[in-house]
């Protein structure tokens, strides 16, 4: 296996998690909290893709997805780029009211796909390259990949425990 198709590989098993956490659920399944400061599903699922926007985008050195397309305005945001979820509070939790599942959905589809691109095109070379010089030691673009797909896996587990604990309510 070559390390675009195994990079690839990985990142595929995202979106089919995102599938399966919102099926059957409504916007409002999606807003519910299972205390009043955890997080929701709704929430999960959008940091984790917008992580994943975020940073593919910063090394693509290409413009975000949330920032290109409408997809803020189904989530009832600002196209903000910074806004990735990091540092949000219980209460910045409720800003963040998908109109529905397809609204996740549908920006980790196109997300998935602008991630697919870019890794279909990689090297092992490419991996040493630094892009982030803001930490000690700076960082690589292959500790940014495995960052970004641990985040995410992390996130979409968080998700599924959410929804198993609003299905016993």
């Amino acid at each position: 296996m070559r390390l675009p198709e195994l990079l690839i590989e990985l990142y595929d098993r995202i979106p089919p998690l995102v599938y399966d956490i919102t099926d059957g659920l409504d916007a409002e399944d999606l807003q519910a909290r299972p205390a009043p400061r955890a997080t929701s599903i709704g929430w999960l699922l959008w940091h984790l893709i917008r992580v994943q926007d975020h940073h593919i985008s910063e090394v693509r050195d290409t413009r975000q997805l949330w920032t290109t397309g409408d997809w803020s305005s189904r989530f009832q945001l600002e196209p903000d780029p910074f806004n990735t979820g990091y540092g949000h509070s219980a209460d910045d939790v409720t800003t963040i009211r998908p109109d529905g599942p397809g609204a996740l959905t549908s920006y980790c589809d196109a997300v998935s796909s602008h991630t697919r691109t870019f890794l279909a095109g990689l090297d092992e070379a490419a991996l040493d390259r630094v892009v982030d010089r803001r930490w000690d030691p700076p960082v690589t673009l292959g500790v940014r990949l495995v960052s970004v797909a641990d985040d995410n896996l992390q996130h979409a587990g968080q998700a599924a425990y959410v929804r198993g604990l609003l299905r016993r309510r």
